[in-house]
C-alpha cells in the first residue's frame, strides 16, 4: 500500500524489484487491481528450465546450455519493454534477474516497423521488414512471433500479444486497412490509422550493426587465440576457434545464434568494461525504483552477479568463450 500511494502521487514510470518470481507475481496481481487504468507489466526470467553453459575443470566436464522457455512469460517480457518505451503510466514488477543483459533499447526501438493507412509499400517489402525483426512466416501454424499471408491480406501475431493479432489489408501496393483482431474469434476489435510492430527478439540488430559486430568478434578472436597459443594452450585455442566461428556462421546467416548474449558487447558497440543494456536502460531515466523485501533482494543482486562472473571466467579460461566485458555492478 505504501508503494501504491507513492506511485499514485509521483506520476512517473516505476520499477519494482522483488526477490523471486512468486513475490513478483503477487505484487503484479495486487497492482493490477489497484491501478486498473495504468499499464502494469511483469518482467521475470522466461525460463521454465535453465541449465547454464558451464565447465568443471576437476572432472573435465563440459555442460552445454539447455533450457525451455515459458511462452507466456516471454510474451509478458516483450509487453513490458514495449510499454516502457511507449508509455509513461507504466509500473513494471520484476525479479532480480532484470539485471541480466538485453539487447540495446536503441536498436529495439529503431527497428520497430511503423505502418500507416494509405501508405504506399508493397506487401513483399512489409514481409521483409517483419523477417528482419525476427518474425517468421508461417501460413499454417499461426502463433505468437509469426506472420502469414493470404492474398492481399497480411496478418502478424506480435511477440507481446497473447490474444490479439494485427491484420493489414492491401490494395495493390497501398495499405488499405490496419485492424486489431481477436486471435480466437477472428473478429475485428478496432481499426487504426497507424500501427507500430516491435521486434520479436530483444537482441535484434540491423545489417550494418551485425556486420560491424562480426568484424569486432573476429578481431577479438584473433587476439585471444594469439594469447592462448603463446601460452601453449593449444587445446583451448582450438576449442575457442571452432566454437566462435560456428556461432559467427549462424549469426551471419540468420542474425541470431544460441548464446548470442555472449557477444552482446560487440552487438551493442560498447567498449570493454561497459555494462550491458538491461531492463533499466529501456525505462525513462526519470523513474522510481522500489525494492520489495530489500534485505533479501539487494543482497541477491550482488550474489547473482558474482556467481555469473565466476562461471563465465571458468569458460573463458578453458577456451569455451571469448572474454566478456566484466562490470562492477548495476
Amino acid at each position: 500500500m505504501t508503494m501504491a500511494n507513492i506511485i499514485s502521487q509521483m506520476e512517473k514510470p516505476n520499477l519494482i524489484i522483488a526477490p523471486n518470481k512468486t513475490l513478483a507475481a503477487q505484487l503484479y496481481n495486487e497492482l493490477k487491481m489497484l491501478f486498473p487504468d495504468n499499464c502494469v507489466e511483469y518482467f521475470v526470467s522466461y525460463y521454465a528450465y535453465y541449465q547454464p553453459e558451464a565447465y568443471i575443470p576437476s572432472s573435465d566436464t563440459y555442460i552445454q546450455k539447455d533450457s525451455s522457455i515459458n511462452e507466456l512469460i516471454d510474451k509478458m517480457r516483450h509487453s513490458a519493454t514495449r510499454s516502457v518505451l511507449a508509455r509513461k503510466d507504466v509500473i513494471v514488477v520484476a525479479s532480480v534477474s532484470c539485471i541480466y543483459g538485453l539487447g540495446a533499447p536503441e536498436e529495439y526501438l529503431d527497428l520497430r516497423v511503423t505502418l500507416d493507412r494509405d501508405m504506399e509499400i508493397s506487401r513483399e517489402d512489409v514481409n521483409r521488414k517483419f523477417v528482419d525483426i525476427q518474425y517468421t512466416r508461417n501460413d499454417v501454424d499461426f502463433h505468437r512471433g509469426t506472420f502469414r499471408v493470404r492474398g492481399d491480406r497480411l496478418e502478424i501475431f506480435p511477440a507481446y500479444e497473447e490474444n490479439k493479432t494485427i491484420r493489414i489489408d492491401f490494395f495493390g501496393d497501398t495499405i488499405e486497412e490496419i485492424s486489431e483482431i481477436d486471435a480466437l474469434q477472428g473478429t475485428v476489435i478496432k481499426q487504426f490509422d497507424q500501427m507500430a510492430i516491435y521486434p520479436a527478439s530483444h537482441y535484434v540488430t540491423n545489417k550494418k550493426t551485425q556486420k560491424q559486430a562480426v568484424e569486432r568478434i573476429v578481431i577479438e578472436l584473433k587476439e585471444r587465440l594469439a594469447f592462448l597459443n603463446d601460452h601453449n594452450l593449444l587445446v583451448e585455442a582450438q576449442r575457442l576457434e571452432e566454437h566462435t566461428r560456428y556461432d559467427l556462421e549462424i549469426l551471419e546467416e540468420i542474425g541470431y545464434c544460441n548464446g548470442i548474449e555472449n557477444y552482446s558487447r560487440h552487438l551493442t558497440g560498447r567498449a570493454p568494461g561497459q555494462p550491458p543494456p538491461t531492463l533499466l536502460d529501456y525505462i525513462d531515466q526519470d523513474f522510481l525504483l522500489f525494492f520489495d523485501e530489500n534485505h533479501i533482494s539487494v543482497s541477491q543482486l550482488g550474489a547473482i552477479y558474482k556467481a555469473d562472473r565466476s562461471r563465465k571466467e571458468t569458460l573463458v579460461k578453458h577456451g569455451f568463450r571469448l572474454r566478456p566485458p566484466w562490470t562492477t555492478s548495476r
